[in-house]
């Protein structure tokens, strides 16, 4: 070997560090924007910095820890190459889980891994991230964006997030708070949020061969802009709910449908009886169930069918929480009771009768 042989090089390997080092600085100005007063430095640290001496007015603060991402959909993203609201979906799937518990989110971190850096990509990706972060009240702290070349295509990439939250002891939501006579109250989604899409793309791109462009009457847009419609974020409504008045629990409804994630939070003596006549699913669902000629337990297994997050309080505060969410622009509904458990209503959750036309 002479002295003019270069050698191997990381670029020739596939990473580019030149244009990791640009997608940080473009995301930046995306980031800055979710900044609390407790966010302590700025972005390129190897660690996030959170002041936390102002959970010393807690009397027990309990912290709660989410993590998450957005499962295929980022699949539809890179198709339609449109990269500004997968991250807006990352944050809704963390934020609300750890809000179920009464958690008000502080601060989030992210990791993008991709098969090569677009700075400009990474930078959109950042930025739905960063909008997410101010719906949900919380900062985007830090994160991480990863090059693997091989192990995903050059347009190929993955999201994933970490939340951290903090509720008073005293004021943790959850099954133990749940009582017979309770009433469970619905919250609108936006569309099918995060989840199912395997089968949602099984269903009407692979079998029925629709394409992304396709317009699509009932949903007065086409395939791809519905299904890339954002999840909703819920954490300030329901924490608005949670200092107003009382509320048990709360359910946010993700993979596995509606009655299997409320029964997470109904006690082994109870059960949630859930009225479908109360609403009537969006035309996704509907459009799904009927190109996929499903059962209707079976799409309820793995679709929210038009419910994001359900609150299970009592009776008393039913008036206030239905006032507070359509000041909210939540919309939201009766859903139905929480009774006994006995021979006739097992334990958990179940959908009865008939969704309304």
């Amino acid at each position: 070997m002479t002295s003019t042989d270069s050698g191997a090089t990381y670029a020739a390997a596939g990473v580019d560090i030149e244009a990791g080092d640009r997608a940080v600085e473009l995301m930046k100005q995306w980031v800055k924007k979710t900044n609390r007063p407790e966010v302590v430095g700025g972005l390129g640290g190897f660690a996030g910095l959170f002041d936390i001496s102002a959970l010393k007015r807690y009397e027990r603060p309990l912290l709660a820890s989410a993590t998450d991402g957005v499962g295929t959909k980022v699949a539809l993203a890179a198709a339609m190459d449109k990269h500004d609201t997968i991250g807006h979906d990352l944050v809704g799937m963390v934020v609300d889980d750890l809000v179920v518990c009464g958690a008000e989110p502080l601060f989030m971190t992210d990791y993008i891994c991709v098969g090569k850096v677009h700075p400009e990509r990474v930078a959109q990706i950042v930025k739905g991230i960063a909008e997410g972060c101010v719906l949900a009240g919380c900062a985007l702290v830090g994160g991480e964006t990863a090059e693997h070349p091989g192990l995903l295509g050059p347009d190929e990439y993955d999201v994933a997030g970490a939340g951290t939250g903090v509720v008073e002891a005293d004021a943790l939501l959850g099954a133990e708070r749940v009582r017979a006579g309770d009433v469970v109250i619905a919250m609108a989604a936006s569309g099918l949020h995060s989840n199912g899409y395997s089968l949602v793309r099984h269903v009407l791109l692979n079998e029925a061969g629709w394409k992304l462009d396709r317009e699509v009457a009932e949903f007065g847009r086409t395939l791809g802009e519905e299904l890339l419609e954002p999840t909703r974020i819920y954490s300030l409504d329901c924490l608005a709910l949670a200092r107003a008045t009382e509320i048990h629990a709360f359910s946010h409804v993700t993979g596995g449908g509606l009655a299997a994630n409320l029964a997470r939070v109904i006690p082994e003596n109870l059960h949630a009886r859930l009225d479908r006549g109360t609403w009537t699913p969006l035309p996704v669902f509907q459009t799904v169930a009927t190109v996929g000629k499903m059962q209707t337990l079976e799409i309820e297994k793995t679709l929210n069918m038009g419910i994001g997050m359900v609150a299970v309080v009592p009776p008393e505060s039913v008036d206030v929480v239905l006032a507070i969410l359509e000041d909210r622009g939540v919309e939201a509904w009766l859903l139905g009771d929480i009774v006994a458990r006995d021979a006739e209503h097992e334990a958990g959750a179940a959908l009865y009768g008939s969704y309304a036309n």
